[in-house]
């Protein structure tokens, strides 16, 4: 479960990259959580190479993997654990679609199994809905879960 203040600083960062998706990750312990906003590098890859990577940061979103390893590599130094993963939507609903679930499994299930996965509908500007995913290991899918 987020922090109030978590959800905040998620739909703040949702709004602020309006029309382009959001990305980030939420590390902490207990009830101290970071958020940390990572930058979103699918128009990069998208002009790179279009037939590769057809969408653009208004359909999609691409976390350099080394950024990622930066935090996940700080959250350890610091005994906090990964808590959360996010992006947003554009235009269009908080749902958890075929392509994210490629994106956040590997062989079958998510490197953070316990991880919750945040998706935020953002309509003309404006957060519209904030909803949450968490693996179940039994169904071997994501379920909906309460976000705070």
């Amino acid at each position: 479960m987020l922090s109030s203040e978590t959800v905040a600083a998620i739909s703040k960062h949702a709004q602020d990259e309006y029309p382009a998706e959001c990305c980030g990750i939420v590390t902490g312990m207990g009830s101290t959580q970071r958020v940390h906003r990572c930058r979103n590098q699918q128009d990069e890859l998208h002009a790179q190479d279009p037939e590769t990577h057809p969408r653009t940061s208004r359909e999609a979103y691409d976390i350099d993997r080394n950024e990622m390893e930066r935090i996940f590599s700080d959250a350890a130094a610091a005994n906090e654990n990964v808590v959360a993963f996010y992006h947003s939507h554009i235009d269009c609903g908080a749902y958890f679609s075929e392509m994210d679930r490629e994106v956040q499994t590997v062989f079958g299930e998510p490197e953070f199994p316990s991880a919750l996965h945040v998706v935020v509908a953002v309509y003309a500007g404006k957060v519209a809905a904030i909803k949450g995913f968490l693996w179940n290991g039994k169904k071997e899918d994501f379920i909906d879960m309460q976000v705070e």
